[in-house]
């Protein structure tokens, strides 16, 4: 397969949806690149914030997101802050930024359009990958969520990681990202219109690789 846009498979939703760990298990089965555009969002902020600065600051986070050096994402992942409830918050504000967004568009672009490795495809997941980064995949997937069992799903993972959260204050702040980034002026979280809706309420992680796979099947042709 050439390394097209048709072989992108743009993997979208809100917060603790369960995107990121399908996405990744899509990849891993096709054996296509994988990008957590996420995690570029969440150096940029986390980067605002030890820097001293407010990630609310269009100033700061647009100085944040030009520094950013797309060579070390690769070591991103292992950046411990990236992963917290403070490295989310920070992310979903400088995601609002016009100039956060286009400081990392052409990188999101780049890897979509030339998977890393020679791999014959890329998995892309955030919240404008169907809509924005990537609006010619074959494949898109909108992945939902009650807002009740994503902050369930949250709220285990971080007192996993030893985080000190309570259910509710983890729900509240779901709720509050998701205003902001379902209402934000540039470019608000929404499914594109030709992605199909996966909705995770009630299947654990195996149920929605096997329907999401699925879905992929169906529209990729191998």
């Amino acid at each position: 397969m050439e390394n097209t846009s048709s072989h992108v498979i743009a993997v979208d939703g809100l917060a603790a949806t369960g995107k990121g760990t399908l996405a990744r298990r899509l990849a891993d089965h096709l054996d296509f690149a994988y990008l957590d555009t996420g995690l570029l969002y969440r150096a940029v902020g986390i980067g605002v914030l030890r820097a001293g600065g407010d990630p609310s600051d269009p100033v700061a986070a647009a100085k944040a997101a030009q520094a950013l050096n797309p060579d070390v994402l690769v070591n991103l992942a292992q950046d411990p802050d990236l992963r917290t409830e403070v490295g989310g918050d920070a992310a979903s504000k400088v995601g609002a930024v016009p100039e956060v967004r286009q400081a990392l568009l052409k990188f999101q672009q780049d890897f979509a359009a030339h998977p890393p490795l020679g791999k014959k495809g890329a998995v892309l997941d955030g919240r404008d990958i169907g809509t924005v980064i990537a609006p010619h995949a074959k494949v898109k997937i909108y992945v939902e969520a009650s807002p009740q069992v994503r902050a369930n799903r949250r709220f285990l993972e971080l007192r996993v990681r030893g985080e000190n959260v309570t259910e509710a204050s983890v729900l509240a702040e779901l709720q509050a990202r998701d205003a902001r980034d379902t209402q934000r002026a540039t470019v608000p979280t929404k499914p594109a219109d030709d992605a199909v809706i996966l909705d995770t309420s009630d299947m654990n992680a195996d149920e929605a690789f096997e329907a999401a796979l699925g879905i992929v099947e169906g529209k990729i042709k191998h």
